[in-house]
């Protein structure tokens, strides 16, 4: 993908900040059908909230791996399946309906599948107790990664970002690494063939964007 690409989508990302950016409810591990709740805590308290609680933020210590399992995802992490991943993969790719998706908890990771007629797209957020500990997960990923390019630049908004080649994007803010997977797609999608690491790219800036908003 080429760079002014990046800075394109990138700028395109900051205008998100003018609007308002949620979570989607519903029975985590099962089908939804996205909707919306009235609030969001900050993105940087992760397992703040069970899935649609709108309350604040977690004033406790940081619980442990256990106790935040336990708690389930934030709601934070829970935008990867809200309203405007959604809104934005159908605009993009032109859907006349939006694609079914299936989410799932574990390992204090939130996953969300969008079922495509192409193939499925995989987003997911690895919420770590703090930054630090994100910091080495995403090291971790980026270093088994095969072909990572790293993101710089305007285009990685400032934080540590990545590519593959097979249409994967990785970003790490605050205790959160976000992993948009569009490897199990054509290598070009919709009627404007935009490629799937374009696809990635552009999904991960609308989640970001959100992040900032909600920081």
């Amino acid at each position: 993908m080429k760079h002014h690409k990046h800075i394109l989508a990138a700028l395109a990302a900051a205008s998100l900040l003018l609007s308002g950016c949620a979570a989607a409810t519903g029975s985590v591990g099962q089908a939804n059908t996205v909707a919306l709740p009235s609030s969001s805590p900050s993105a940087s308290t992760p397992a703040a909230a069970e899935p649609g609680h709108t309350g604040g933020h977690n004033h406790g210590s940081t619980p442990s791996p256990a106790a935040a399992q336990a708690q389930g995802p934030s709601e934070a992490a829970l935008m990867v399946c809200g309203d405007q991943p959604m809104d934005r993969l159908t605009s993009i790719l032109k859907l006349e309906t939006k694609p079914h998706t299936v989410n799932n908890w574990a390992d204090s990771t939130f996953t969300c599948t969008y079922h495509l007629t192409e193939g499925a797209l995989e987003i997911s957020v690895q919420e770590a107790t703090d930054q630090a500990s994100a910091r080495t997960y995403f090291d971790a990923m980026q270093a088994l990664a095969k072909d990572a390019k790293p993101i710089q630049g305007l285009a990685n908004l400032g934080f540590p970002a990545y590519e593959t080649a097979d249409g994967s994007a990785v970003f790490q803010k605050d205790t959160f690494v976000l992993h948009v997977d569009a490897s199990g797609l054509p290598a070009t999608m919709g009627p404007n063939n935009i490629t799937r690491n374009a696809l990635a790219y552009q999904l991960s800036t609308t989640i970001l964007a959100c992040w900032v908003e909600h920081h």
